[in-house]
């Protein structure tokens, strides 16, 4: 056997033991996937945020308070004096010279942190419920702002802080933003701590922020890398518990496993918000091969008042109609296979497309199964 033969029939053994790549396999596209830590896709089953609320009165208003319409106001500051020793009566001699000009009744919001102890400083937000214009140089009275429950968790007062302004003089008004809702940094202090005990906890589930499959089966297998244990498992699309081993102290334990990175997977999705005419296209977006025509009808309707002289009589009025149609070529956008989001966006902006017709198209698109994503309006 010559050597030239001896190559031949080498590469012909060569050629046979290695598979042929079909061509599924080759136009498959391998799902996006990009690197973020736990703590910033998951949070933790039972350490959570509270909410807050409360009904209190501001004061020190320049005559930008609520109205001597708005009642409560009046019945806040009665009960308000009554508990400091000040009886005033609203049918009594006194009732005629309360004046609500210069405070408002006001809600107040905060939402309580987990873990937040006695003392611990949180802010508030107060916004009027009442009619008053202003709430600039304002000061919240001592407010208990209360949970879910019913109890009091917290108490806020101090002074309020806007980010607007609203000036009226003869009959001009200048306003910017909106002078009714106001905050307090640090206006409020914890009274009242939620029961919450981590360090004897036996077991831990993390929420997924995006419910995902391959988003959890990556965090529980991230996590039992780090452990070199088993000891993390995906229970559906959205939860991943955790079983704490026996002596593992769990606040090091959440440190470690929050700062671990994991290869998260998302859904395409498409946002647009009707309202404001925004659109927002995730880079993950599919389209598939499709032709969009795109056109408009004009009609104008135009009615003018003729005048028609009678020589035996007045003359007489009338309408004289013009209706005028105005059919607009029709524009044509062609996505070809592969075709990405920046081609669909260079043409929808070629044919001087607006945002209330993208979001049209999107939708359509969406009806004719050319757009793989999730089409979110909101």
């Amino acid at each position: 056997m010559t050597s030239r033969t001896f190559l031949w029939l080498l590469a012909l053994s060569i050629a046979a033991a290695v598979p042929v790549a079909r061509a599924a396999d080759t136009m498959a596209i391998a799902p996006s996937s990009k690197l973020a830590r736990i703590k910033d896709i998951a949070s933790i089953e039972g350490i959570r945020n509270n909410q807050l609320i409360g009904y209190g009165l501001v004061v020190g208003l320049r005559n930008t308070g609520d109205s001597q319409q708005t009642l409560f106001p009046i019945q806040t500051l009665t009960s308000m004096l009554a508990r400091m020793g000040v009886n005033i009566s609203r049918s009594g001699p006194g009732a005629g010279s309360i004046r609500t000009e210069n405070m408002a009744a006001v809600f107040v919001t905060a939402t309580l942190p987990p873990f937040a102890q006695p003392g611990t400083p949180i802010d508030v937000t107060v916004a009027s419920t009442g009619d008053a214009r202003s709430l600039e140089g304002g000061l919240l009275l001592l407010t208990p702002l209360y949970g879910a429950d019913g109890k009091v968790y917290a108490a806020a007062q101090g002074p309020l802080v806007l980010g607007g302004y609203s000036v009226s003089a003869n009959g001009n008004a200048q306003r910017v933003n909106y002078p009714t809702t106001a905050r307090i940094p640090n206006g409020a202090l914890t009274e009242r701590a939620v029961p919450l005990d981590i360090s004897h906890m036996s077991e831990i589930t993390f929420l997924l922020a995006q419910a995902d499959f391959k988003s959890a089966e990556s965090v529980a297998a991230a996590i039992n890398l780090n452990l070199g244990a088993d000891d993390a498992r995906a229970l559906d699309s959205r939860r991943i518990q955790l079983q704490v081993p026996h002596g593992e102290d769990v606040p090091a334990l959440l440190a470690r496993v929050e700062m671990l990175p994991v290869a998260v997977s998302t859904r395409a999705r498409v946002v647009v918000n009707e309202r404001t005419g925004t659109v927002v296209i995730g880079g993950d977006v599919r389209l598939s091969p499709v032709s969009i025509l795109h056109g408009s009808l004009s009609i104008q309707v135009v009615t003018q008042m003729a005048i028609v002289p009678n020589f035996n009589g007045p003359s007489t009025t009338v309408p004289e109609t013009t209706v005028t149609a105005q059919d607009k070529p029709v524009n044509q956008i062609r996505l070809k296979q592969g075709a990405t989001v920046d081609d669909l966006v260079r043409g929808l902006q070629g044919i001087g497309a607006t945002a209330r017709d993208v979001i049209s198209i999107l939708q359509a698109m969406k009806q004719a199964g050319a757009l793989q994503a999730d089409l979110e309006v909101i």
